[in-house]
């Protein structure tokens, strides 16, 4: 959000907190917002959506009892009734004796410009043409590609946030992106690829680079073959390096780690990664797709090193993981609950090139298939289905296609031997980055 308040918002979130009766906590949290998604196919649009939305929810906490409600308009009839449907719902429901909201901690927050004008100004038929000029570029990129779709989304809100406890905020914040989706034909073989186009701004896209990747991501797995199940050395393209930090950021989240859910529980203070690994959660940093100023309690967002040159640091909390862990929130609250805001490895000093040319013999990751359900939490056990390029003699060679990686998310983070300068922001949680990974069992035939 912007150092800019929204002061009709804000006057909504006063007046009702200032409604709180005795023993009463009370958090409102009003919102505005809209969004763009385009969808163009051969030149035509396909899908166009400009939606605008508005809000107040409030929760109420009463002797350990909680009650939430929420309402599509911000007249004062309509939040007087979400207060009194909270408060009902609060006397519904059970005892939780770690229930409360968070209270300020004192750690100022990091002002960044989240709200750009360009982007708020931008007209309609621009955007349309975005996905369309992405679409042209894709398909001039190799006369195999074909098209699956191409896409340009933005969105903007503002919001207002007020708590019995003294915290207050406003502000504002929108961002968007392009995105481009290919398929590869050849001799009857068909290979996908996709790729991103941000900025503060569509201004700052780079459609050329997007169109390209997709198109290369496509034809590079054409001819592609069933590889030989082997253990060998992996290089994770950025993409796949932010899905698999998405994972193991799950892992640090206070909430399943005193659920003992996390393969990461009661690990405080020892090593389990590489010493090369230093992974920390940033969304104070405005080049992150996911950059904020404060977290979903009102608290301030701020960077937390998970892990330091290897060693566990820290767990991330909301204020309500954090009083069963017995400790304070990290400024992690996300919805209802407790997660990572913007995670980033600390970048190494060589391109994917250059350490792809180290490499006497591995495999390119370029993409990963139900990652997320192939992962145990719990004992770190992972296996996905995977498509890449082989490496021989220090270069790429042959694509593959239809094999599987295996290992655990420890032995993973243990055995990477190498991290790329290739910083990628993506629209996600995570930011990528290439990844160097001994060891790791691929199974093809």
């Amino acid at each position: 959000m912007s150092k800019k308040s929204v002061d009709d918002l804000q006057a909504i979130a006063d007046a009702v907190i200032a409604e709180a009766r005795p023993g009463e906590q009370i958090e409102a949290h009003v919102s505005r917002g809209r969004e763009t998604d385009i969808r163009v196919y051969q030149g035509e649009v396909e899908h166009f959506v400009s939606a605008q939305s508005q809000g107040v929810g409030i929760r109420v906490i009463i002797d350990g009892r909680t009650g939430t409600s929420h309402a599509g308009r911000l007249d004062e009839a309509s939040w007087r009734e979400v207060l009194e449907e909270a408060r009902e719902n609060a006397l519904l429901g059970g005892v939780d004796e770690w229930a409360g909201l968070a209270s300020p901690d004192g750690v100022p927050v990091v002002e960044q410009q989240l709200w750009d004008d360009e982007l708020d100004s931008f007209d309609t038929a621009r955007k349309i043409e975005i996905a369309k000029e992405l679409e042209r570029l894709a398909l001039a990129a190799d006369p195999r590609i074909r098209i699956d779709d191409s896409n340009y989304s933005d969105g903007a809100s503002e919001e207002a946030f007020a708590t019995t406890n003294g915290i207050r905020s406003s502000g504002r914040s929108n961002s968007c992106y392009a995105s481009i989706s290919v398929m590869a034909d050849d001799n009857g073989e068909t290979q996908t690829g996709w790729a991103y186009a941000l900025g503060k701004n569509p201004g700052e896209f780079d459609l050329p680079k997007a169109a390209t990747q997709a198109a290369l991501r496509a034809t590079s797995l054409l001819g592609a073959v069933k590889p030989p199940s082997k253990r060998t050395t992996v290089v994770l393209d950025p993409m796949v390096t932010s899905q698999f930090l998405g994972i193991i950021g799950s892992t640090l989240n206070g909430e399943s780690v005193v659920k003992g859910r996390s393969l990461f529980a009661g690990r405080l203070g020892e090593e389990v990664a590489s010493p090369l690994i230093t992974l920390t959660d940033d969304p104070t940093d405005s080049r992150a797709y996911t950059a904020t100023e404060i977290d979903s309690e009102g608290l301030a967002a701020r960077r937390n090193v998970l892990i330091k040159d290897g060693v566990l640091q820290m767990y991330v909390h909301s204020s309500y993981s954090a009083r069963r862990a017995e400790t304070k929130s990290t400024g992690n609250a996300v919805g209802g609950g407790v997660g990572c805001m913007a995670l980033q490895l600390t970048p190494g000093t060589k391109s994917q090139e250059e350490l792809i040319a180290g490499i006497e013999e591995g495999v390119l990751i370029q993409s990963v298939q139900g990652l997320h359900s192939g992962v145990n939490p719990i004992s770190g056990d992972f296996s996905t289905g995977a498509s890449g390029v082989m490496i021989r003699n220090g270069k790429t060679a042959e694509p593959i296609r239809e094999f599987t990686i295996a290992s655990t998310l420890q032995r993973m983070l243990l055995d990477v031997q190498a991290i790329g300068n290739d910083v990628d922001w993506l629209p996600s949680r995570a930011a990528g980055v290439t990844l160097v990974i001994n060891d790791v069992t691929m199974s093809g035939e």
